[in-house]
């Protein structure tokens, strides 16, 4: 049997194991990205800071993966990917552990930035790396499985770790994730396939891919998802304040990450077929979650099954557009996803500091309007993009 052949009949087989090892790094990238948003109070304590200094612990992370992710992906391309996947790791586990030993806000946020930018090429990174394991027909199912541990991270990994940060201080969570992040380097050193890097050439520049109309129309469903997104979430508790929700945050959090799990598995199993209906009904739900908590506030029941529509939303949101800008090339994919990686994070740091501002002037009930605004456009959209998203 030639080489050629044994290599495309392995790629015949789904890799679960390293498909869920890689889905590991993605559960440690979020969290990485999000864990001042469910200690935020006792950060902005803790460091003596404001409420808008304390989401631009998450909105400069968001802005670094924003800004480095095109350059350095590009510039990184010629790296075998295993290689930079467990530098990618070293960056994110240092840090985190160093930031949860000091005391100036300023140190911090300069290693937040540093945190960011391994995200911001680890992201568009490893989802091309995993397409390269698998056969054509099922990149959708590969980006949808390295993409669940983003999904995973917010539903069961963030309850865990503001558990972690609100019994036992959030300078623990942060080192402990830290810890993990290099046991998870240590299995990746082990388990994951050495693959060569790619040449970077004029046709697969990101100039080149932005003159593709169908790119553009992603990049934009992106803007508006991200935006709609995050602009609450990294003020939720904030939110469930504001309802006196029962059950609290990590109540909140649960049910989020209950309906995030549910829409993960759908997102698995049919994103390579029904793109289209999927991305129409991320924004729907959104949408329809956000209404509610304006029109029945905190009401028992009916406002903590809101939370579990939210999560449903909110659960294929990376798969779903990292899917979509996929399709629309066929060679250098890492650079195609980090345009979209770029795009994805730079509405995080513009959503959390528009939310930051009107929170200084609304009450927390502002930030589901503007969800709304947001997403009804891009509903209409992606109900429009046949073409694109077929």
């Amino acid at each position: 049997m030639s080489e050629k052949r044994a290599a495309a009949e392995s790629k015949e087989v789904f890799p679960w194991l390293i498909m869920i090892l890689m889905s590991s790094v993605t559960f440690v990238g979020i969290l990485s990205e999000l864990m001042p948003s469910g200690v935020l109070p006792q950060m902005m304590a803790d460091l003596d800071i404001s409420e808008v200094q304390g989401g631009n612990l998450v909105g400069y992370y968001a802005i670094a993966s924003a800004i480095f992710a095109i350059p350095l992906v590009s510039l990184t391309m010629p790296f075998n990917r295993k290689i930079l996947l467990l530098l990618l790791l070293a960056g994110f586990a240092v840090s985190n552990i160093v930031a949860g030993l000091l005391h100036s806000y300023t140190v911090i946020i300069i290693l937040r930035v540093i945190g960011g930018i391994c995200a911001g090429v680890m992201w568009p990174m490893i989802a091309a790396y995993g397409m390269r394991l698998v056969n054509a027909n099922q990149h959708g199912k590969a980006i949808a499985v390295i993409m669940a541990g983003n999904t995973l991270g917010i539903s069961l990994g963030m309850p865990v770790v503001t558990y972690i940060g609100n019994e036992f201080g959030w300078r623990t969570e942060f080192i402990a994730l830290g810890v993990f992040i290099l046991v998870l380097a240590l299995l990746c050193i082990f388990m994951l396939p050495s693959i060569p890097g790619e040449k970077l050439t004029k046709s697969s520049s990101p100039f080149a891919l932005l003159r593709i109309p169908e790119v553009l129309i992603v990049l934009l469903l992106t803007l508006l998802g991200v935006s709609a997104h995050y602009g609450v979430y990294v003020y939720i508790t904030s939110l469930v304040e504001e309802l006196n929700l029962a059950g609290g945050i990590e109540g909140a959090l649960l049910l989020f990450g209950v309906g995030s799990l549910i829409s993960l598995l759908l997102a698995i199993k049919y994103t390579d077929q029904h793109l289209r209906f999927l991305t129409v009904a991320m924004f729907a739900l959104l949408a329809v979650s956000m209404v509610v908590f304006i029109l029945f506030g905190g009401t028992t029941g009916i406002s903590h099954f809101a939370f579990f529509l939210w999560g449903l939303s909110f659960g294929p949101l990376v798969t779903l557009f990292q899917a979509a800008v996929s399709k629309q090339v066929e060679k250098a994919k890492d650079v195609a996803t980090s345009v979209q990686s770029s795009t994805f994070n730079f509405p995080i740091m513009l959503a959390t500091s528009g939310a930051g501002l009107l929170l200084g002037k609304y009450t927390p009930m502002v930030l589901p309007i503007m969800a709304i605004a947001l997403a009804v456009p891009g509903m209409v959209i992606s109900f429009l993009a046949r073409k694109t998203l077929s």
